[in-house]
């Protein structure tokens, strides 16, 4: 079962999968309770720099020793766009001013949507932080060995919008 789920939080009874909603899902066969899982949101910045975008190579899975830009998940009550700059902050060092929302980004069977946003340096120092093996700046067309696929989704989004406006 999904997320380790074995019993029903309502009255203990063991879940069993079963088709509701149109979808298979743990269901208690006790008190009928149907479990939903809720997905994961997570927010990244593209920040430009003379042509480059910023990225951050992951010091943590998933991806360890990959790039991906600046980004990870949001808290529980946390505004959307503080927390893709809290992400850059932490990660590489630099105060962003959160722009415009680039799109959401999700792919089937899989619990993580983001949402990308383009960003503009307003301070900090360029770093990597805990979470970060290094930073770098990388043209769009010249990008190192990515950690998500969705990142090239995201550039190549990114990239349009910029283009278009």
């Amino acid at each position: 079962m999904l997320q380790g789920d074995k019993f029903c939080s309502s009255c203990t009874t063991p879940l069993e999968m079963r088709l509701a909603a149109d979808r298979q899902r743990p269901v208690c066969p006790k008190c009928g309770r149907v479990v939903y899982y809720d997905p994961k949101i997570a927010a990244t910045c593209v920040i430009e720099r003379g042509g480059e975008v910023l990225l951050v190579r992951r010091g943590n899975q998933p991806g360890y020793g990959l790039w991906s830009m600046p980004g990870g998940y949001v808290d529980r009550g946390e505004v959307v766009e503080a927390a893709a700059a809290r992400e850059v902050s932490e990660e590489a060092g630099l105060e962003v001013e959160v722009g415009q929302l680039i799109g959401l980004f999700s792919e089937e069977d899989h619990p993580v949507v983001v949402a990308a946003y383009t960003a503009r340096e307003v301070g900090g120092e360029l770093q990597a932080g805990s979470e970060a093996l290094e930073v770098a700046f990388f043209p769009p067309d010249q990008l190192p060995d990515m950690a998500f696929p969705r990142d090239h989704t995201i550039l190549e989004q990114w990239g349009l919008l910029r283009d278009s406006g």
